[in-house]
């Protein structure tokens, strides 16, 4: 899928990913060996290998493949790969907008918006979602009805850790067990991913943007969603959770007419592109009546 940063200029994306993930999930051969690759104990494998030190030799390779910025992120030594996959970022190098009526970006990634129609539907590369299956809850599905839907995708080079989009109060999370795809457009083709992989959502009941319910996705090989709070009250920017081992997704469903997303956003979604966003970026800004 074609990406865009804010300024306009166009990203091009490491095709290496795209042309295995198309192989497994398009290629009757590699249907066959993508069958045992999402089940959880391949996933209790991989993770057991991502944390060992001998995962170490993949760091520097990770770093020069994926042009790593690691002025970014803290000084210091990293003991696996994993714990190198989760670092943190320098204070001051991801901004929060503090204005409390900007609608933020809860994390580094590639950003395509999308209508929730009458009927709970929303589509991503040529595959229709229904929201009811997504959350396994007809009443969540109809609250956010005629709302909107932000889809944050996060590849192996993303910053991998997210925030919390505005003050308020926090729900407990809610888990929803399957099977480990890929997040990349390519499998979108074949099977519904969003609907099978493993899956948590909260709810925000937020200050300046109503009740906003906020998803992590796990992903292929990509078991490991870790949240840090369960029902508590939280800050705008105050770090959410992490992912572990590889790509994955965040979702965030507005209520209708709460937020009004940029222009740029908005348009670059209507032509199929994503926008590239990070952490605490404005993103929207809320509707003038809640001004």
């Amino acid at each position: 899928m074609e990406c865009m940063d804010r300024k306009g200029n166009k990203y091009r994306q490491d095709d290496t990913q795209s042309e295995i993930l198309r192989f497994l999930y398009k290629n009757k051969l590699g249907r066959i060996i993508l069958k045992p690759l999402i089940n959880p104990w391949v996933t209790n494998l991989s993770e057991a290998v991502m944390n060992s030190r001998f995962s170490r030799i993949f760091i520097p390779l990770f770093i020069r493949k994926y042009k790593i910025d690691m002025n970014e992120f803290e000084n210091r030594t990293y003991y696996s790969y994993n714990d190198f996959f989760t670092r943190k970022i320098k204070k001051g190098k991801r901004l929060i907008d503090e204005n409390p009526k900007h609608l933020i970006a809860p994390c580094d990634g590639k950003l395509s918006v999308y209508p929730i129609n009458k009927s709970s539907q929303f589509t991503v590369k040529n595959t229709t979602y229904n929201l009811r299956s997504l959350l396994r809850s007809k009443k969540l599905a109809d609250f956010y009805e005629n709302g909107t839907l932000l889809i944050f995708r996060l590849t192996v080079d993303d910053y991998h850790r997210y925030c919390y989009i505005d003050s308020g109060r926090k729900s407990k999370n809610y888990r929803i067990n399957g099977v480990f795809h890929t997040v990349n457009p390519v499998a979108n083709d074949v099977v519904p991913v969003y609907k099978e992989n493993t899956r948590e959502y909260s709810i925000l009941y937020s200050e300046n943007f109503g009740k906003i319910l906020i998803m992590e996705v796990g992903a292929l090989l990509v078991g490991r969603i870790v949240n840090y709070h369960e029902k508590a009250y939280v800050k705008r920017g105050q770090e959410k959770g992490r992912f572990e081992f590889g790509g994955s997704t965040v979702i965030v469903c507005l209520e209708k007419d709460r937020a009004v997303i940029d222009i740029d956003i908005i348009q670059n979604s209507l032509k199929g592109i994503e926008t590239l966003v990070r952490m605490g970026e404005k993103i929207g800004i809320a509707q003038e009546k809640y001004q």
